[in-house]
């Protein structure tokens, strides 16, 4: 039972929270600690069980799913909770909003269960749901953002400090959607020395897992939105 995932369902919606609940009850080795129906509810839930997985809906009446994940995973006692943010692809804009509150990824409210037993797991583990089709999505939501500042330097003048030419083109390259395969591939490289650079920009640029490490690329200006919308495309 140590090897359980335990996961906290967050949803204002009873019928659907419910079933997520009976399909993680259902799956060996996951285990649900709980359900919320707003998010206040899941702040509290959180720090009292303290889960490896939230699944957070976005919106909810009290307080909604994106301020409820910067809460969580901004506390220290809840750091080491991992946040899965419950999206529909017509709601675009939230993506930016939640990945810089802290969400480890997306998932379709309509995905099989399977794909959504399968994203728990990916997230327990530390990594992030950002698959290249989800990253070209946060592209395209970079390219409809207006500016807020000017860009001081972009690409080789951009590289945020200590991180290395070769580590500032595998940032790159994950901004623009690429996979690990394909960065392999396209460096050249093999995927141990891929990992080894992706974990040491983890550590340089603070961030918490793929995700973040896109937005630290845009908003250091190694990628700007319409370089990363084209390539995308």
């Amino acid at each position: 039972m140590t090897d359980q995932t335990r996961v906290l369902v967050v949803d204002d919606q009873v019928l659907l929270r419910g079933s997520f609940r009976i399909l993680v009850e259902n799956e060996p080795g996951l285990t649900a600690v709980g359900e919320a129906g707003d998010g206040a509810e899941a702040v509290a839930l959180a720090r009292l069980h303290r889960p490896d997985v939230v699944l957070m809906d976005v919106r909810m009446p009290v307080m909604d799913g994106i301020e409820a994940t910067r809460l969580i995973c901004g506390s220290p006692e809840t750091a080491g909770v991992r946040v899965l943010i419950l999206t529909t692809f017509d709601l675009d804009e939230y993506v930016y909003a939640a990945l810089h509150a802290g969400a480890s990824g997306f998932l379709l409210k309509d995905a099989p269960p399977a794909d959504v037993l399968a994203a728990l797991r990916v997230v327990a583990t530390g990594d992030s749901l950002l698959a290249p089709s989800v990253t070209r999505r946060l592209i395209e939501e970079f390219t409809r953002r207006p500016p807020q500042a000017p860009t001081r330097a972009r690409g080789r003048e951009a590289t945020p400090p200590g991180v290395t030419e070769r580590e500032r083109e595998v940032l790159e390259l994950i901004a623009r959607g690429l996979s690990n395969d394909e960065i392999t591939a396209h460096l050249h490289l093999s995927m141990g020395t891929v990992k080894t650079h992706i974990g040491r920009l983890l550590s340089k640029l603070a961030a918490r897992d793929r995700a973040q490490l896109v937005i630290a690329a845009y908003e250091s200006g190694v990628v700007s939105p319409s370089d990363g919308g084209q390539s995308a495309r």
